[in-house]
């Protein structure tokens, strides 16, 4: 019985790839330095995978950015402001298209459907020349061959990169990216040929579009696309991989009369209605990758609910044509639970990072061909009894006040128009108001404080210290630059969603569960095993201090409960929703206490409200009802004078805007700048929003430091659809990836842009 794994995490188990690509940006390190520790990492994970049995390895699925970005440089399809030539891409087009450079802004960026992973988005229009610039399938194939693996490469499929691509700029939106079909399968068949030609015998291409809502054009266009290359792909193995979700039985009609095609790669975790397709029909002599280890979570797999439905798909299939295989990419988990010191045993036997799940792949694959490893079985079954009983899991207080919540949709009494005039009296701010998301450059030192705190080589008194100075210099730099509503750059938090998670019951911490996020960032995502309710106040002290060193307004700054649900490991015993209510009812507390203290502009960032959306459109409806609810939930006890922001990044909010104007808050903030404004087409196209907006003026995600003249333009654009007493001022992200270099010049241009349309706007009445 044959095991496969979709996909490996890249960033290394210390984050190796993360220093190494940082140091590089840094022009600290040369590009062999940065190619030496990638080539390690490579062979370390095919070697891992080998050791453990692994018959179906992935090569191809490493980046040093971002995997659609390596489709993009495969196809030469870069944007001409890049200047690029011709010939093999290199480092400096390559990042130049992710980071962007001193003179030109980057590609957008985007969620990885429904994860907390970003691609880059290809730009794409009928004037693109395609080349096959990248030979980076090709080569890595070889590089494995070489060690003595024999690997399957990885592809993303034709009509998945065009279907995740848009239109460039200056392109009609109405243009058909399908309609380029035929000018990429030609690089497709040149990039088959080669690996044909290097010895390669399966090929796997990921088309996870395929489990989207797709119109029968969109299904025909994969039905085109492997005819055409039908010719090409004879004689190798055709593995085509879906995950995220079920495939509805039009799109699985598709998949299994594609021709060329070997093998099916499902996902059986979240996609667990596709078994019903496979089990009433399954096309004779072909294969099927079944996905039943998760490749999203950190839960150990129930081996014995795993086995069963494997035994049901082999009586289907037939032995010898049964996979077993995660259910996508294992880039979306941790690395390796052997490197957790500090986790305690009982939760620890709870858990599978990557490292894991490789293992749990072949016991299963093993067990089906006769030679199940008892000890290994029973072990499971023991740690899933365990968090079953386990009383650390239930709160009875916590249960009863999240079912309280039923009856009530927690609205505020008074309308944003009328608390929004109560807010300015108060506040007093000038149109156009100035601030920033959040957090602000995290220096060396600062990390070092942290971490020197947590390994108690310096006292608490010393660690408050050097973190009120810190606050200081962020609130000084504030008002020198003369913004108008400050924060206090969040120099206490290693990262949003784990620092709250570390001050709640019900939560569980790694010391090196890190997860690729997009390029070098790396989030480190808090483990949800139990009922969620907050002990003590978590920011008041950081807050209040704050606020204490400045007579202008300071945000408190708080993560929302959708967030802090969708960007961590969440418990898989009780639906999401029932989760989420307990995180809110727990920023709620937080909230009510922050406005005792004094703090009258309090933002609960929802980044990830976006993100977390369901596939299925059929089921949008029900997961916005329940995440909408919970921040309101958060604020609806707080006064009318106390005014309530919320941040949300780097998504397409446009079909979600009616939600978004349902959450009730006062000011919410969104990413504007690198998605070429798309946001602003939904104001043109007549949605009126009377809540304060702040579409984010420059893309934080880039060390570009835009002018003044560009920044006001931006301010222009969003005043044509937008009135002027709403409208605010601001990044599109928080700065905390950002050097001090860049983020002073960069807000100095954005206030003085402010101002210079402020002029503009007084002297024209």
């Amino acid at each position: 019985m044959a095991s496969h794994i979709v996909g490996y995490p890249r960033m290394g188990p210390k984050r190796e790839l993360k220093f190494a690509l940082e140091s590089f940006w840094d022009k600290k390190s040369s590009a062999e330095d940065l190619q030496k520790v990638a080539a390690d990492l490579r062979s370390s994970i095919w070697k891992q995978m080998s050791d453990a049995g692994i018959k179906y390895i992935p090569s191809n699925t490493f980046s040093y950015y971002d995997q659609v970005l390596d489709a993009t440089s495969m196809l030469g399809a870069v944007p001409p402001r890049y200047g690029w030539n011709g010939g093999e891409i290199g480092f400096d087009t390559y990042f130049s298209m992710a980071r962007g450079n001193a003179s030109v802004p980057a590609m957008e960026m985007t969620k990885w459907f429904d994860t907390n992973y970003h691609f880059i988005v290809p730009e794409l229009g009928p004037d693109v020349n395609f080349s096959y610039a990248s030979h980076k399938a090709v080569d890595e194939y070889k590089e494995a061959k070489a060690l003595g693996v024999n690997t399957v490469p990885v592809l993303i499929g034709p009509v998945s990169y065009l279907l995740l691509s848009k239109p460039a700029k200056g392109v009609e939106k109405t243009f058909s990216l399908l309609s380029l079909l035929p000018k990429i399968l030609p690089i497709y068949k040149e990039v088959i040929s080669d690996l044909k030609a290097a010895g390669a015998s399966w090929i796997q291409f990921d088309e996870p579009t395929l489990v989207l809502d797709l119109d029968s054009h969109k299904l025909q266009a994969f039905t085109a696309a492997y005819d055409d290359l039908e010719s090409t792909l004879s004689g190798l193995n055709v593995l085509i991989e879906t995950y995220f979700a079920d495939l509805t039985s039009e799109a699985y009609k598709t998949l299994i009369g594609l021709k060329g095609v070997t093998a099916y790669g499902l996902d059986l975790v979240r996609g667990a209605q596709t078994l019903d397709l496979v089990k009433s029909n399954f096309p004779k002599g072909k294969y099927l990758f079944a996905g039943v280890v998760d490749g999203r979570n950190i839960w150990a797999n129930d081996l014995a609910a795993s086995f069963s439905t494997l035994k049901e798909l082999e009586a289907v299939v037939g032995k010898e044509n049964l996979v077993v295989s995660t259910s996508c990419s294992l880039l979306h988990t941790a690395v390796d639970l052997v490197n957790e010191t500090k986790l305690d045993d009982e939760i620890k036997s709870w858990l599978a990072f990557a490292a894991q799940k490789v293992v749990e792949v072949n016991a299963l694959a093993k067990a089906l061909a006769g030679q199940k490893d008892e000890a290994f079985f029973s072990a499971n079954a023991a740690a899933q009894a365990s968090r079953k009983s386990s009383p650390r899991v239930t709160n009875e207080a916590v249960q009863k006040a999240a079912a309280a919540l039923k009856g009530s949709d927690h609205r505020r009494a008074t309308n944003v128009s009328a608390r929004l005039d109560a807010q300015q009296k108060k506040l007093n701010l000038p149109i156009l108001p100035t601030t920033t998301i959040g957090s602000f450059p995290q220096t060396l030192e600062l990390r070092r404080v942290r971490r020197e705190f947590k390994a108690n080589k310096i006292s608490e008194d010393d660690y408050i210290k050097a973190i009120k100075e810190e606050i200081k210099k962020v609130v000084d730099l504030q008002e020198e630059l003369d913004i108008d509503v400050l924060v206090h750059g969040e120099p206490e938090r290693n990262d949003m969603v784990e620092y709250f998670g570390e001050q709640l019951s019900g939560f569980a911490f790694t010391v090196n569960g890190w997860v690729q996020s997009y390029g070098s960032r790396c989030v480190k995502p808090p483990i949800i095993y139990g009922d969620v309710s907050r002990p003590k106040p978590m920011t008041v002290f950081w807050s209040s201090t704050a606020q204490s060193m400045t007579a202008r307004p300071m945000k408190g700054m708080l993560t929302g409960p959708v967030t802090i649900l969708n960007w961590s490991f969440v418990r898989n015993d009780q639906p999401r929703f029932e989760t989420c209510y307990q995180i809110a009812l727990a920023i709620k507390d937080e909230v009510e206490d922050l406005e005792k203290a004094g703090i009258n502009v309090i933002q609960i960032d929802e980044a990830a409200l976006r993100e977390g959306l369901p596939l299925r459109k059929s089921e949008h409806a029900f997961y916005l009802k329940w995440a909408v609810h919970s921040f309101r939930i958060t604020n609806c006890g707080v006064q009318d004078t106390t005014q309530i922001h919320t941040h949300m990044c780097y998504s397409n909010f446009n079909d979600i805007i009616h939600s978004i104007i349902d959450m009730d808050a006062d000011v919410i903030t969104i990413e504007n700048s690198r998605s070429d404004e798309k946001l602003l087409s939904v104001f043109r196209e007549g949605v009126k929003y009377g809540a304060g907006i702040g579409p984010g003026v420059y893309d934080i995600h880039s060390p570009r430091i835009p002018s003044t003249e560009e920044i006001a333009d931006r301010i222009n654009k969003m005043l044509a659809v937008l009135e002027t007493n709403i409208l605010w001022v601001n990044p599109d992200c928080g700065l905390k990836t950002r050097k001090y270099a860049e983020v002073k010049p960069a807000l100095n241009n954005m206030v003085a842009a402010a101002k210079l349309l402020r002029t503009q706007l007084a002297s024209a009445k």
